[in-house]
Order: structure tokens, then sequence, then C-alpha cells
């Protein structure tokens, strides 16, 4: 497979699997045997144990989708910066299916990182970063999007196929993901944090409205209102203010 992204060095270091186990986890190995270069991108057409997010199996049919990892070395963030990462690798997902899809603006952000048509699943993120002191060293950046698949087992996921009636050539796919992705990844590089954390905030799933969650087990009424530094959501529930992690919190 050819692809050829217009970057500084994302995706210029790059591997084609037919088949493996999870793309972060090759990525991983390279880390540790020290061949991964900056931007360095391991792109499979089939994971046996591909992982999502809260510890979830990501669900894939064979050379029908994009499955990749990038290896970036974010060593200007602090641990504590994480979530400014992840905000970043989202909106570079957000923008690539954007140039698909148009300015559409059922296209949102499912915090912390999922990429949503409506209330379908178009794909997601999972973002493994290793630290050294309080900086972070090395962050694997796992990607998985629907893009030929015609049918899945959870009715809540869609593809680009599904939703415009066309069949995708994914090496183009591939090179343009990753000059999305590097855009962004310079644009937080450069300390532009606020404009990440604005445009963030106008892709977020179900944002400033009022809807349901899943909280300790019970059915509550709240709404969005913001992502704190640390990546946890602010929801505004009655007249308090909460904040939850990932585990903490789910859409119903």
């Amino acid at each position: 497979m050819v692809v050829t992204p217009q970057t500084l060095f994302t995706g210029q270091q790059l591997l084609w699997l037919p088949e493996c186990a999870s793309t972060n986890t090759e990525a991983q190995a390279l880390i540790v045997q020290n061949r991964a270069s900056e931007g360095c991108t391991i792109i499979t057409d089939f994971q046996t144990a591909g992982r999502g997010q809260r510890g979830n199996q990501w669900e894939a049919a064979p050379a029908e989708n994009l499955m990749l990892s990038v290896v970036w070395q974010p060593t200007f963030l602090a641990a504590a910066q994480q979530f400014q990462l992840s905000q970043a690798v989202a909106l570079g997902v957000h923008d690539w299916a954007a140039t698909l899809l148009g300015a559409d603006a059922k296209l949102k952000l499912k915090w912390p990182n999922d990429l949503y048509y409506g209330d379908q699943k178009l794909g997601g993120i999972l973002i493994e970063n290793t630290l050294s002191g309080p900086k972070i060293q090395y962050s694997v950046v796992g990607i998985g999007l629907n893009v030929n698949q015609q049918r899945f087992a959870q009715p809540t996921a869609t593809s680009l196929g599904l939703l415009t009636g066309r069949a995708y050539a994914r090496e183009a796919l591939a090179a343009r993901l990753l000059e999305c992705l590097e855009r962004r990844y310079l644009q937080l590089r450069a300390g532009q944090v606020g404009q990440l954390r604005r445009a963030y905030l106008q892709a977020l799933y179900r944002y400033q409205e009022t809807h349901s969650f899943l909280i300790e087990g019970q059915r509550v009424s709240g709404q969005i209102v913001g992502v704190e530094d640390d990546g946890r959501l602010a929801v505004a529930i009655g007249n308090e203010l909460r904040r939850f992690g990932m585990q903490e919190i789910r859409h119903v």
C-alpha cells in the first residue's frame, strides 16, 4: 500500500501490515526497539485484538476500514496536560471527516474523543502515553475509522460508505488523515491551546444541550457546560456543577 502524505514527519516512516493484534501494540514495540521516529505510523488491514476506550474491543471488518497508530514525542507537554493532546487528535480526525462529509452539523466529537455522525459512531481514538518524570515522552495515538464497512453488530455504528453510498480508497484517506492530524499537532506544539479548546467545544457532542446521563447506575438529566484542563467533563445537574472522569459518566 502506498501512502504519501504531504507532511513534515507524520507518516513519513510508515508500515502497512496485512494483519496484527493491535497497531498500538506494534507501535509500542518499535518504540522499545528504538526504531520509531517522530511521526512513525502503523496501519493495518485487520486487527485481531484492537482496543477501544473503557477497555472495549474495536469491531472492524478486514480490509474495509482505517486502523492506524501514530507515534509522536510531545515532550513539550507535562503529564497533567495530556488532554490537550487528546483534543488536538480529536480535532484532526474531525477535520478529516469534514473534508469528506462537508461542514455537516451532525459531525461531532463525543467526549472524550469519539467521532460521531448524529447519534452513530464513525470512529474512535485511544491514546497511550509514556511518561518520563513530569513530561510525556512518547504518545501512541491509535485511531479506528469506519470507511467502507456496510454491516455492524452495533446499531449505533456507521461508516463513510453508509453515509455517502460511496466506496473509498483507503490509501488516499490515510494520507489525508495524517495531514489533518499533523496540522492540529503542530498547532498544539505552537502553544495555540485556547484555539484548540474553542474548536473542541464547538464540535462537542451535545454541548450545552439538556440530555440524560448514567451516573453511578442512576439516570440523571444534565447539560455539558465544558471540559476541565485535566479532561474531566463539566456537567450542570440542577443547580450543581459536577465534574466527571471517563469511567464515571455515560451518555444515555
